[in-house]
């Protein structure tokens, strides 16, 4: 009877534990999702109805930034009702359902960022080459393999949880349904877990960051030997690049590579990841681009003259 699970639902104890400072992050939250919606459906669109959808580097950044809506939307909205709500449930189901689908869209953001990489990568040390090697066979391959890459972990993580017995307390010190505070519940020795758990999510993240932390160190040093016309505009794309990764990675690092503990400010690390960096990504990759700011111009001027014929 070691697996049977008598929880039927969890109770969240939510982002804080004062009710004022919930209901001033109500409005907070609600307004940061509203910039998330506007911001990544303006980078959707813009490059969706223009050319630029023809760019490897703009396509990556689409799918970026609908990965970016995405899992924003798998966790936020919740959140944001809870904050306003006296009590926090989420049935058994639900929990799984939220914790598969969240980590599905934050691996793929994460091999996304790899792809992204690549492409930067090639188009500064084989630029006579770059639009052979990134043709938009190979990015939707690219892109393909993201999203099985993103399957995999999230159902290995799936997989392991749904293997744990849970049979009370039922309070999840968090505002979603994640890995480690799940773990905290289980009616078993965990330790294999979390083992596994670190494997699968940690030491990936920290593996993943430090070959995109090398590969923007190879090409900013690359860049800062040359003296060419386009080297301007390369450092500008990649220092936005790099500040996508660290918004991204960094916090996922301090959740996943380290161990679980009571002092781990993980529930409030993790507002980082899933509300302030896809909030930051459509400023990072708009203010500092000239070419997405000529193409939203245009894009938005036709879609008004348009609605005005």
């Amino acid at each position: 009877m070691e697996n049977q699970k008598n929880v039927t639902e969890f109770i969240f104890l939510g982002l804080w534990r004062n009710q004022k400072i919930e209901l001033l992050s109500f409005f907070l939250l609600l307004l940061c999702y509203l910039a998330v919606l506007m911001g990544n459906v303006t980078i959707l669109l813009t490059i969706t109805c223009s050319h630029l959808m023809e760019q490897p580097m703009y396509y990556f950044l689409c799918h970026l930034s609908f990965m970016d809506l995405c899992y924003t939307s798998s966790v936020v909205p919740r959140l944001i009702r809870d904050l306003a709500a006296a009590r926090k449930s989420i049935s058994y189901h639900e929990c799984m359902t939220q914790l598969f689908a969240a980590h599905l869209m934050a691996g793929v953001e994460i091999f996304i960022l790899v792809c992204m990489a690549l492409d930067r990568y090639v188009a500064i040390f084989k630029p006579l080459h770059y639009t052979v090697i990134m043709n938009p066979k190979r990015c939707s391959i690219l892109i393909g393999m993201a999203w099985g890459l993103g399957f995999w972990h999230s159902i290995t993580l799936l997989l392991m949880v749904l293997s744990l017995p849970f049979c009370g307390p039922n309070q999840i010190d968090h505002y979603v349904c994640d890995v480690k505070p799940l773990l905290k519940l289980a009616c078993k020795d965990v330790r294999v877990v979390n083992i596994l758990l670190t494997a699968n999510s940690g030491m990936v993240v920290v593996v993943i960051f430090l070959v995109l932390v090398a590969s923007y160190i190879l090409i900013l040093y690359h860049l800062r030997t040359k003296s060419s016309a386009g080297c301007p505009k390369a450092l500008s794309t990649c220092s936005s690049h790099v500040t996508v990764v660290v918004l991204f990675f960094v916090p996922c690092i301090y959740i996943y590579a380290l161990p679980a503990g009571d002092q781990n400010m993980d529930k409030e690390i993790s507002v980082f990841y899933t509300v302030i960096a896809p909030m930051l990504n459509p400023l990072i990759y708009t203010l500092r681009n000239m070419e997405m700011k000529i193409s939203m111009r245009k894009v938005w001027s036709q879609m008004l003259h348009c609605k005005l014929r």
